[in-house]
């Protein structure tokens, strides 16, 4: 009978070689930490993204200077060997450029599902193939179960902290090498356990904002790479009435209501933003009831088509709720009934796919949503 070790390889765990990305924080430090003592032979890896400032390095971010340290640190404790790769100029072109295009499309982009599926997945998930490591295991709240060579991903158990929504994008190739040790964790359990391994960041805050974006305001950040974005256009009502002007579309999303600045005696949000035409569209919360989503550029990860048979469920942000719905794929779009309303979709956003089995919420795979 095979014997597989903790991570679903058939090898005892010595012999095993293991990458960690450590981005500096309590959860892939405690996950380096866990890979060490259950005796997996480890390298720590941590890409510097961006060169932070001042500004962002006070911000509760990852992958800033003090988050490289803080992952050296750890290696230095763990006598572990630990990498710098230094990625600023691909994650400039791979998800900067791609996130300040998104907004000025009038999108409502993800740089965190970008960050994955280029720099992160596709990069590290190379220079870890390039040291023959038996696999690439990261700190995200996701859970994965392998059987044989196939590995299968499902929601965290910590449904607070659950990352599924962010990977929808990982391959079939990637996934079989990723490992996600936490996904049977709560967020609480790991701060334990990097408190009994005496860890320096055992209480570092989590991070909370994109990682580039000092304190939430990513209009700066546009405003630094593309000056020349902020246009003033009209800001109209459902009935296509001019009710107010705007400071440029990059400053709105759908489902805002604060700061449009135009008085009525209902509250009024953003329904639409028309990139082509420098266009907002505000009404009421009603008109932000959507049943119906258009997806394109799907990503399909399972291996087992007959999930697609099984009731099925979609999550539209990454901090909602699962969905009932039906879909309806054709090549790499999609068709999505919601069998429930939902407020304030928004094209840019990811639209991803679940079923359910006896070892949870599995992610099928899933699409960015057009309209």
């Amino acid at each position: 009978m095979t014997k597989f070790n903790s991570i679903g390889i058939d090898k005892e765990p010595k012999d095993t070689l293991v990458v960690v990305a450590m981005s500096g924080g309590v959860d892939s430090s405690t996950v380096a930490a866990m890979m060490k003592k259950e005796g997996y032979n480890v390298i720590g890896i941590t890409l510097k993204l961006y060169n932070d400032t001042k500004q962002t390095a006070k911000s509760k971010q990852c992958c800033a200077g003090q988050d490289i340290m803080d992952a050296k640190r750890v290696a230095d404790k763990l006598k572990i060997e630990h990498r710098i790769l230094y990625y600023q100029d691909k994650f400039k072109e791979g998800v900067i450029d791609n996130f300040i295009d998104s907004y000025l499309n009038g999108e409502t982009p993800i740089p965190c599902v970008q960050c994955n599926q280029t720099v992160k997945f596709t990069d590290l998930f190379q220079e870890a193939k390039n040291l023959n490591a038996d696999a690439l295991v990261t700190g995200h709240y996701v859970k994965s179960i392998t059987e044989g060579d196939n590995t299968d991903m499902y929601r965290g158990i910590d449904l607070n902290r659950d990352q599924s929504y962010f990977l929808f994008n990982t391959t079939r190739e990637q996934l079989n090498f990723l490992r996600f040790p936490l996904g049977n964790l709560l967020k609480d359990e790991t701060r334990n356990i990097a408190r009994e391994l005496d860890l320096n960041v055992a209480d570092k805050p989590d991070s909370q904002d994109i990682c580039f974006v000092p304190n939430g305001d990513y209009a700066s950040v546009i405003e630094k790479f593309r000056p020349n974005s902020f246009n003033k256009g009209n800001i109209k009502n459902m009935e296509g009435k001019v009710v107010g002007i705007h400071d440029g579309i990059i400053n709105y999303t759908i489902g805002q209501r604060k700061r449009i600045k135009i008085s009525d005696k209902n509250p009024l949000y953003v329904i639409k933003i028309i990139a082509n035409t420098n266009e907002i569209i505000v009404g009421s919360k009603e008109h932000l009831i959507k049943t119906k989503i258009n997806l394109k550029d799907l990503n399909i990860i399972t291996s087992d088509k007959k999930d697609f048979d099984k009731e099925l469920f979609v999550k539209v942000r990454s901090t909602g709720k699962l969905i009932k719905a039906k879909i309806d794929i054709s090549n790499k779009s999609a068709n999505v009934d919601l069998l429930e309303e939902e407020h304030g979709i928004a094209p840019g956003q990811a639209c991803v796919f679940y079923s359910k089995n006896d070892n949870g919420h599995k992610v099928l795979g899933g699409g960015w949503i057009t309209k």
